[in-house]
């Protein structure tokens, strides 16, 4: 099973990095937003207990997430491209288990978002945020738990399609307002109540307090809060419930069911 799942992968960053429009195509529209957005609403940003912070610092966390939920789930639309090429048809004829095929694609598209939200913490020291090495290496394990889900949710939803102009109609739907209601935008404890509501129950939240907390807070300190605890959890069980759907849903392929024309 590893050696299929490790030449899927493999394919996957070789193809990202033959297309360079697509490399600079997904840095530059969060590095975008985060410029016109941070300078925009830095002057009147006045958030409760949050008065330090400019706008652009604030808002640094939900770009490092956006990378991550845009990357990981769009790596994914290949899967839509191989199986029109007849290429997947050919991987699912061969003797590889149906679980190389989840984990392969899953861990291209998780390598793809890591290469490109890794650089972005470079950034950090510059908005006065000290990273430290244990802190650096809690937020790339949020990077890993966050990315896992956002592609695995991605190749569900791409096997289930036959048009990369649908994936992409239903991933903008979707990922869209699950972003904007992370608390990337707007701090989660000040929103109204029907709204705190929404962003309490989206697993994007948890996943965005994984990539925030270590940024100023030690580990020693998050680690004995029952805040972080939960999110991890949360973050953790959304990951693997998305990833055990990938799978089954592949494995109905082997049991008969029809594959997307």
């Amino acid at each position: 099973m590893i050696r299929p799942a490790l030449s899927l992968a493999k394919r996957e960053l070789v193809r990202f990095f033959r297309q360079p429009h697509r490399v600079v195509g997904s840095l530059a529209q969060p590095l975008l937003i985060w410029a016109f957005l941070g300078a925009g609403f830095s002057p009147s940003f006045r958030a409760p207990g949050m008065e330090h912070l400019s706008y652009a610092e604030y808002f640094y966390p939900g770009v490092l997430l956006m990378l991550m939920l845009f990357a990981g789930i769009f790596s994914t639309i290949t899967l839509i491209e191989d199986r029109a090429q007849g290429l997947m048809q050919g991987v699912l004829a061969s003797p590889a288990p149906r679980m190389a095929i989840v984990l392969g694609k899953v861990a291209g598209g998780i390598a793809i978002a890591m290469l490109q939200a890794a650089p972005l913490l470079l950034a950090a020291p510059f908005l006065g945020i000290p990273l430290e090495w244990s802190g650096l290496a809690w937020i790339l394990f949020g990077f890993l738990v966050s990315c896992l889900g956002f592609t695995a949710l991605g190749f569900l939803i791409a096997w289930n399609m036959d048009s990369t102009a649908g994936f992409h109609a239903v991933m903008s739907i979707l990922l869209m307002p699950m972003w904007m209601l992370s608390g990337a935008l707007f701090p989660l404890d000040h929103a109204p109540t029907w709204l705190w509501a929404l962003m309490t129950v989206n697993p994007v939240t948890h996943a965005l307090t994984l990539i925030r907390t270590p940024l100023y807070h030690t580990p020693s300190d998050f680690l004995a809060t029952p805040a972080y605890w939960n999110a991890l959890i949360i973050a953790v069980t959304w990951a693997v419930v998305c990833l055990w759907l990938a799978l089954w849903r592949v494995n109905r392929v082997e049991k008969g069911a029809d594959m997307p024309a």
